[in-house]
């Protein structure tokens, strides 16, 4: 409920800095609270545990697609956007995740082929089509890509059964291991970055007191949507797959650039992918010492903001 009551007084703010009519806010804050209960049920061994003990491996598949569809069909249902043909796509789309492992037995082609699907899916923008936005600075796409996280993490800890922790506050280890990794590849990218000629410095273009506000603002957006699906995915699940067949070292390596070939979605341009191939490196360096997936996280986080705060493309 505290969670909820946040959500809520976040959506009204931001309702009133980008002049939302309030119309659209209570149109589409019902299915963002909806989802944002589905997005935190994965963290909850409780939850995963349920479902694996009282289902049938079919009827999980069920679960796992209805709730992937709930928080869509009920926004546009209140903005009267409802397509039949949209609901079966996005029921489609959200089928193949969550049956994958009842028809696949485990098996690094399987695992290959279902992270290729989520990233195909992913990147292709569909849900931006899907979802719509009903009004200006609100792209209900966001609800698309919160779904896709927790739908897949999902299918990978109760259908595919493998311990990956999917949580948001770090310990203390995670903390400082993450930190210690953001500060092992800053000068390296700093380096990449400027002999690229990629990056520049860019001051922060705000009035003083705004920058530590915007600064944890976007660190806890990005740790908590962008850094842990792409560390859950990309360090918990496939280099995770990967160390157990090819090595340690060739699992990190190729998880990297595939974390780096993954980011052509953000930009087509081989510096940005050699720079995201050198961070997913660093990342997964940060997983392999501290074992855990929010040390990654909190490395991630932090180049991003860093990154968003310091420094621009020329």
């Amino acid at each position: 409920m505290l969670l909820w009551a946040a959500a809520i007084a976040a959506a009204y703010f931001y309702s009133q800095r980008e002049h939302v009519p309030t119309g659209i806010v209570r149109a589409v804050l019902p299915a963002f609270l909806i989802e944002l209960a589905f997005y935190i049920a994965p963290a909850f061994g409780a939850v995963r545990l349920w479902l694996d003990r009282a289902m049938p491996r079919p009827s999980i598949g069920i679960v796992l697609t209805l709730a992937a569809v709930l928080p869509w069909t009920v926004v546009t249902l209140r903005l009267h956007t409802f397509s039949v043909l949209n609901f079966a796509l996005l029921t489609g789309l959200a089928a193949v995740v969550a049956f994958w492992y009842t028809g696949l037995r485990p098996s690094l082609a399987a695992d290959l082929g279902f992270l290729a699907y989520m990233a195909a899916v992913y990147l292709s923008h569909v849900f931006a089509h899907l979802y719509g936005e009903p009004a200006r600075h609100v792209p209900l796409q966001i609800l698309g890509h919160l779904m896709w996280i927790r739908t897949g993490a999902m299918a990978v800890m109760v259908l595919r059964r493998l311990d990956i922790e999917f949580a948001f506050l770090p310990n203390g280890l995670e903390w400082l291991t993450g930190v210690e990794y953001f500060g092992l590849f800053m000068p390296v990218g700093i380096v990449l970055g400027w002999a690229m000629r990629l990056v520049r410095v860019h001051p922060p273009a705000m009035v003083w007191w705004k920058i530590p506000l915007f600064a944890v603002g976007t660190y806890f957006g990005v740790l908590w949507v962008v850094a842990l699906g792409e560390e859950f995915f990309f360090r918990g699940f496939l280099q995770f797959v990967l160390m157990r067949r090819i090595g340690e070292t060739a699992g990190l390596i190729v998880a990297s650039l595939l974390f780096g070939v993954a980011h052509l979605a953000y930009r087509f341009d081989w510096r940005f992918i050699a720079l995201a191939t050198v961070l997913g490196l660093f990342c997964g360096m940060a997983y392999l010492k501290a074992r855990s997936i929010r040390a990654s996280m909190v490395t991630h986080a932090l180049v991003v903001t860093a990154a968003r705060l310091f420094f621009t493309s020329p």
